[in-house]
């Protein structure tokens, strides 16, 4: 369990983390001009959007291990939530 503890932000971090890489090479590569510097006027958004067309499949690939990590500890919450109402519920109806 400790292990998994701070699965959603490490997935996070790396996510944000992956994506900045990306920018920073899609920078770069526009930089020497081996991609189109620009759509248009839109510099920035067309980098940022091409890094994010870039980072989606590459997260989805080597960060599998940390999403599955963050998807059991999202899991883990949600029973625990289940049990808390259901507990909840069962007091009341012998309230009643």
């Amino acid at each position: 369990m400790s292990s998994h503890k701070f699965a959603t932000l490490r997935y996070t971090a790396l996510r944000l983390g992956l994506f900045v890489a990306c920018f920073a090479v899609v920078w770069v590569l526009a930089y020497f001009q081996i991609i189109p510097l620009a759509v248009g006027a839109a510099n920035t958004v067309w980098l940022l959007l091409l890094s994010i067309v870039i980072s989606a499949p590459l997260s989805f690939v080597l960060l599998r291990k940390q999403r599955d990590a963050m998807s059991e500890q999202l899991v883990a919450k949600v029973d625990r939530q289940r049990e808390r109402i259901a507990a909840s519920a069962g007091q009341e109806d012998d309230l009643v």
